[in-house]
């Protein structure tokens, strides 16, 4: 798949632009049987040209045409069989577009509302350049990925087509080489029909400067291998270690230090991913603690009597089952005293779980929550995981915020969106979450954010600085964000699965003290998510994160070669 695949899919372009002369363009990839292809292909070569043409208008995605491909590599829940072979298809695409140089940008970011049985895309800025051998036509690349329906599973790809005067546009070729997913991969490759719809778009200057900040605003990034460069002494492959996760598993990964993101991983079946600052991450349960926890915190600073107000009363569903006494804190702390079992992680990977995952409605889901489990404790003595807790968090705080700003607040929106995800500069990915698809539009809470690699990193940062503010106004309660760092004796977490691991406000915590021959407990918060995330916001300022789909939670090597670079131990070892 070197010079020949190369010849051969300029060649098919070339084809392509002569068809799309036509008034329906037609032949394009006619002869596709050369797929899949080297992801570089799918972006900018060495001596490519500044465009030649201006994309703005419309792009429309209908049927895909014969001779793509879909290989399965993972499927133990039968995905690829359901609905008809739904998941083999592309959902439809209407999506507008404005250029600013070499830049294409959508308008629309995040998760895309879709009537397909399995998939919503999510397109990301890309490139539009010249090139040898596509004649009087631009081409032009857009990152995505198809996000499951109701859930948070990434498969990222790229699609590419040419474009030319007077709405004149090839059919798009498309490539998914990877994924963030533990029980679903595949690969696909293939053609759909095109339509370019030319018009002045009324949002081009807001939406090229929003790009403009967003871009400029990123925190620095080098490769990870400059660690060494920058911190001599230090084992850079230490992080994203491949003892520790599989290289197969691995998506991406990263750690901040003294103000630098080093970057590492990004590989896919079909070789680097070329456009790695857009590619998407699911949160899964890292939401708990972005979404779940830091709005509690948020309406903590807003209104101290938030954490202690009673669940019952806010969330009506649950009145007269089992819920006196138990508060906001109590859900966000996993401590309501409901569960059927306290066994490790017994509840959630219980079958019985399913019908509240796969319910798209705030009815069903809010009644599994409030009635499913039985009342078993006291609340506030005992944590058992379940994601039905954080969903019932988010439904409380979201009744809370409406009744103090108004029936059509949305607490999302409000609590994170406007004053701190604007306030941090994240992209306007982050900005949407997966939702109920009903009237009721409740965000999950407990999983459902996509998110950037400069996402993660920013809200890191944010966090493990303790201090809950942004540009030195206090935006969370510190109080509460302090005792989710582990930073307050007074307030330590309850214990989770072992006695090395805590859980509070919506944070773990792991003792490294073990680990790094510490004279005293070394507690590091840490945000998880299914499959194998990890987002670690370490006591030395350190932020290590990797997201993965093989089930890895190991992290050991990273935070004994962080110690390295800012000793961790408070006094001696």
């Amino acid at each position: 798949m070197g010079l020949i695949a190369r010849a051969a899919l300029l060649a098919l372009l070339a084809q392509s632009a002569v068809a799309a002369t036509a008034t329906a363009p037609v032949g394009f990839f006619a002869e596709h049987t050369a797929g899949p292809w080297p992801l570089s292909e799918f972006a900018p070569p060495a001596g490519a040209r500044a465009p030649s043409h201006v994309f703005e208008g419309r792009l429309h995605l209908g049927e895909s045409l014969p001779g793509g491909g879909f290989r399965v590599l993972l499927d133990r829940y039968g995905d690829a069989r359901s609905d008809g072979g739904a998941a083999r298809r592309l959902p439809g695409l209407d999506i507008e577009l404005v250029q600013d140089g070499d830049v294409l940008i959508p308008a629309a970011r995040g998760p895309l509302h879709s009537s397909h049985p399995q998939w919503e895309f999510v397109i990301e800025p890309g490139r539009v350049w010249d090139q040898d051998g596509d004649g009087e036509w631009t081409r032009a690349a857009l990152p995505f990925a198809l996000e499951e329906r109701n859930a948070n599973c990434m498969h990222n790809g790229v699609l590419t087509f040419l474009f030319g005067t007077g709405g004149r546009i090839s059919h798009v070729a498309f490539e998914i080489a990877h994924e963030t997913c533990a029980y679903f991969q595949f690969d696909a490759w293939g053609l759909v029909q095109a339509r370019y719809e030319p018009q002045v778009s009324p949002r081009r200057a807001a939406l090229v400067a929003a790009w403009g900040r967003e871009s400029v605003g990123r925190i620095p990034t080098r490769p990870i291998a400059t660690l060494a460069v920058d911190h001599p002494g230090v084992d850079a492959a230490q992080f994203g270690s491949a003892a520790e996760v599989k290289p197969a598993d691995m998506t991406l990964y990263g750690v901040l230090v003294d103000g630098v993101h080093y970057t590492g991983g990004c590989n896919t079946r079909f070789g680097p991913y070329p456009y790695c600052d857009e590619l998407d991450l699911p949160s899964y349960s890292v939401a708990k603690t972005l979404v779940g926890g830091i709005a509690a915190m948020r309406a903590a600073a807003i209104d101290p009597a938030v954490p202690a107000m009673p669940i019952a009363r806010l969330v009506p569903e649950c009145a007269g089952g089992g819920w006196d006494g138990v508060t906001v804190a109590d859900a966000l702390n996993m401590a309501t005293g409901h569960y059927e079992s306290d066994a490790d992680q017994a509840d959630e990977g219980n079958a019985d779980l399913l019908p509240f995952f796969l319910a798209e409605d705030h009815a069903t889901r809010i009644r599994f929550a409030c009635r499913h489990y039985p009342r078993r404790v006291e609340p506030g003595e005992r944590w058992v995981y379940h994601t039905s807790d954080s969903y019932l968090l988010g439904t409380a705080l979201a009744a809370w915020y409406r009744g103090r700003s108004g029936a059509g607040a949305d607490f999302f929106q409000g609590l994170l969106v406007v004053p701190i995800w604007q306030g941090l500069g994240l992209s306007p990915t982050a900005a949407a979450t997966r939702r109920t698809r009903d009237a009721v539009r409740q965000p999950f809470t407990g999983y459902g954010l996509t998110l950037k690699r400069d996402d993660v990193v920013k809200l890191a940062r944010f966090l493990v600085a303790g201090d809950g503010d942004i540009g030195g106004q206090p935006v969370i309660d510190p109080v509460m964000l302090r005792a989710g760092l582990e930073r307050d004796p007074a307030r330590p977490g309850l214990r989770a699965d072992s006695d090395t691991l805590r859980y509070r406000n919506a944070f773990w915590a792991w003792n490294a003290q073990q680990t790094l021959g510490c004279a005293a407990p070394v507690w590091i918060p840490f945000m998880s998510g299914f499959g194998g995330i990890i987002v670690a916001l370490l006591p030395n300022g350190i932020v290590y994160y990797y997201f993965s789909d093989g089930g890895a939670f190991s992290w050991a090597r990273a935070v004994r070669e962080a110690d390295r670079i800012h000793p961790l131990c408070r006094s001696g070892r």
